[in-house]
């Protein structure tokens, strides 16, 4: 039934913004040699990371400020965008090798025949169903006829609150959705643009902290365990470079390891990187059960939940096997925190 809905949704997304090339790898290494042994400043090898201004990819920023302050053979260099179809542009090329990504849209670049794999999770959590904050609504089937944002035809805030409506009994066009950059949908919802959307934080925060906009549903309420986007590799760096790839996994997973527990901390290291007021990243990740940085391994279910969305949505035409989407060979057994400090301002 939200086929239609899709394809509507899908002519709506603007073209992708001309890229610079973001990878830079230098490598004087074989493949094999241990990592982490570099010293800080003389890392031997570098490379660039895309991630968009929201929370589901905080642990990008936080590699990249700990690959300069630690003992580390690489240093990771992340790139801001405020958008998506950027960076699968940069993705098919090869301009880019390594971002994170809303896991459908990654599973769709496979299908298409781009190499990219999976190999780790950015968050659980971390999205908001938002509307003004007159808004009386009591539930999403209030909404009808009116007009909310995603971030992506191919997100999982698309696929959720299609999801939503279905279990609500309503039809794919009784909510009209337009595709909107994250950082633009808080000034949307407060001029009137939108009535509503679907996007993960700090951009609902935003609206909140502003008296715009309130909570209609937290995703963790629909989907417990709420996956948005992934670490995103493309798999001629995982075979050239599996010593790079190890390190950006390795690191990302300690950043999320200590950003779960230095939840002040990590605002104030994150926000210059998102450009964004400290108070508001504060506000969200100090806020109880609003995201987690922990569980990031990508399991077969996780995935193929969101797969079975999709196909049946129509955003995917067939179904990619799970050893075609997923490299977990680079995670670490035992995660343990990154040793970072953040200078007092």
């Amino acid at each position: 039934m939200f086929r239609s809905s899709s394809a509507k949704i899908a002519a709506g997304v603007v073209a992708g913004l001309a890229v610079l090339a973001l990878l830079r790898v230098h490598s004087a290494q074989r493949a094999g040699v241990p990592i982490h042994i570099g010293p800080n400043g003389k890392a031997q090898q570098s490379l660039t990371v895309a991630f968009l201004p929201v929370t589901c990819h905080l642990t990008c920023p936080v590699t990249d400020f700990a690959s300069k302050h630690s003992l580390t053979n690489t240093n990771f260099n992340s790139q801001r965008f405020t958008e998506f179809p950027p960076i699968a542009d940069a993705l098919k090329t090869g301009n880019l090798q390594a971002t994170f990504m809303i896991v459908p849209l990654a599973m769709k670049l496979r299908e298409q025949g781009v190499p990219v794999k999976i190999c780790y999770l950015g968050h659980r959590d971390g999205s908001e169903i938002m509307v003004r904050k007159d808004d009386p609504a009591k539930s999403l089937r209030d909404e009808k006829g009116k007009t909310f944002a995603i971030p992506s035809p191919y997100s999982n805030q698309n696929l959720v609150i299609h999801k939503l409506m279905q279990d609500q009994g309503m039809q794919p066009d009784d909510i009209k959705f337009v595709t909107l950059p994250p950082p633009d949908m808080p000034l949307a919802l407060a001029s009137g643009s939108i009535d509503g959307y679907f996007v993960g934080e700090p951009h609902c925060a935003k609206a909140e902290m502003d008296g715009k906009g309130r909570i209609l549903y937290m995703a963790k309420d629909i989907w417990p365990h709420f996956i948005s986007c992934a670490l995103v590799v493309r798999e001629d760096l995982i075979k050239q470079h599996p010593e790079i790839v190890r390190d950006l996994v390795h690191g990302v997973a300690s950043s999320g390891a200590w950003a779960e527990t230095h939840r002040t901390e990590v605002a104030k290291l994150a926000a210059p990187y998102f450009r964004q007021d400290p108070k508001l990243l504060n506000y969200v990740l100090t806020s109880p059960g609003r995201v987690s940085y922990v569980n990031l391994t990508p399991t077969d279910a996780d995935l193929q939940k969101i797969e079975d969305m999709a196909l049946q949505m129509g955003i995917l035409k067939k179904r990619i096997p799970m050893s075609d989407l997923i490299d977990r060979d680079f995670i670490p057994q035992t995660i343990t925190p990154a040793n970072i400090t953040v200078a007092e301002k």
